[in-house]
């Protein structure tokens, strides 16, 4: 498991200022680099403190760790990061081990719905894929007919290699004298939290190619030009009580038809599959006009057709995303490497590194995902 911190008010208000700053499209390489800096500044403290707390609570007995399912390197794990720590530190150009980027991938899927939902995965080592249409990966024709090249064209080749994800870890000295098995769950834990916030900033709200980052859910791409802009508003959802949910059902029932098909009119199967993504805030709104007390005095909240609600800070206030499950490729490849930072920054007894891995995601077209904006009035009552 990863390390459990306390996300302070400082550590949210830098992850804020960091999405707010990436999302403004005026904002200065210099003003990006400050949020940057600043979010991993704090994020690492809160990392750093809460290591130095479990260090002191925890027995090292590994045995009695693993049975009280604690963190216990493999052997090729605990060779690499015992050699991190004996020698001071990540050598230029290290990958870390693939057991522990497959344990940061699942951590990541365990502990942010929204990654989870898009169906996140990861290829490993492999860069190069081959994605298909299923529509077309059937033929039908006469016995001992050749039918390869009708099957072919529901086949093509893609790769997740032209955008890199790039996180920082600064490690304390301090750290190193801990062990290998702080030492990885220390960069871990720093992986998952900044790939988190860095994979739903690039699968919601990336500007594409052009900012060197993917095709968020809430972008259009233009057929013709290949630009990339913010999807207008599908309409909007009220929530609206009724005295048998007949508002919500028939708003709820707009969006998922729309999502039913694709851009070229194709019908899309869409139960069970749809998600509602909105913020934390929103969230409690929405939850507040979808929650009923039974006859037995439990409160039991639930949206009509299956769709399930995640949440994430990405999206705008008074804003909602809808997205079909499998409807979006997000994808990591390629390993993390580890490189020394080569600026120097104001870091006292500590060394600063640079942990990249290969990412990418785009829609599989425009209806991949809706926007609709949110009025929701908490004074409106039942009508019915």
């Amino acid at each position: 498991m990863v390390i459990k911190f306390n996300k302070s008010e400082a550590f949210k208000n830098a992850k804020a200022k960091l999405t707010s700053v990436l999302s403004n499209e005026a904002s200065t390489q210099e003003e990006q680099s400050q949020a940057f800096e600043n979010y991993f500044d704090v994020l690492q403290s809160e990392v750093t403190n809460a290591v130095a707390a479990q260090v002191n609570n925890e027995m090292l007995d590994r045995s009695v760790l693993q049975q009280r399912g604690q963190n216990v390197l493999t052997s090729e794990e605990m060779k690499f990061f015992n050699e991190v720590a004996t020698s001071g530190g990540f050598s230029d150009d290290s990958i870390l081990p693939v057991t522990t980027v497959e344990r940061v991938f699942e951590e990541l899927a365990n502990e942010y719905p929204l990654l989870d939902a898009l169906g996140l995965q990861d290829l490993g080592a492999v860069t190069r894929y081959i994605d298909s249409d299923p529509t077309k990966a059937y033929a039908w024709g006469n016995l001992f007919e050749g039918i390869a090249g009708q099957v072919s064209s529901a086949f093509s080749d893609k790769e997740v290699g032209q955008l890199k994800l790039t996180a920082f870890a600064a490690i304390p000295n301090d750290m190193l004298e801990l062990g290998p098995v702080w030492i990885e769950r220390y960069v871990r834990t720093l992986l998952v939290e900044s790939y988190s916030t860095g994979l739903e900033y690039g699968f919601v709200n990336g500007g594409g190619s052009t900012k060197k980052e993917p095709i968020g859910l809430m972008k259009d791409v233009n057929a013709s030009t290949g630009a990339i802009t913010d999807k207008a508003s599908s309409g909007t959802l009220t929530f609206a009580p009724s005295e048998f949910g007949e508002t919500i059902a028939k708003e709820l029932h707009g969006v998922v038809s729309a999502l039913s098909e694709d851009a070229k009119g194709k019908k899309v199967k869409v139960g069970g599959k749809v998600v509602m993504v909105v913020n934390p805030t929103d969230a409690i709104a929405v939850q507040f006009r979808n929650t009923i007390q039974t006859a037995n005095g439990q409160w039991v909240t639930a949206l009509p057709y299956n769709i399930q609600v995640v949440e994430s800070d990405q999206i705008p206030s008074k804003k909602a995303l809808f997205f079909v499950k499998g409807r979006y490729n997000a994808r990591l490849a390629g390993g993390v490497k580890v490189k020394k930072f080569d600026q120097t920054l104001a870091i006292e007894d500590a060394t600063l590194y640079t942990l990249k891995q290969f990412a990418n995601g785009e829609p599989k077209d425009n209806k991949a995902a809706l926007v609709y904006d949110l009025n929701i009035n908490f004074d409106a009552v039942p009508v019915g």
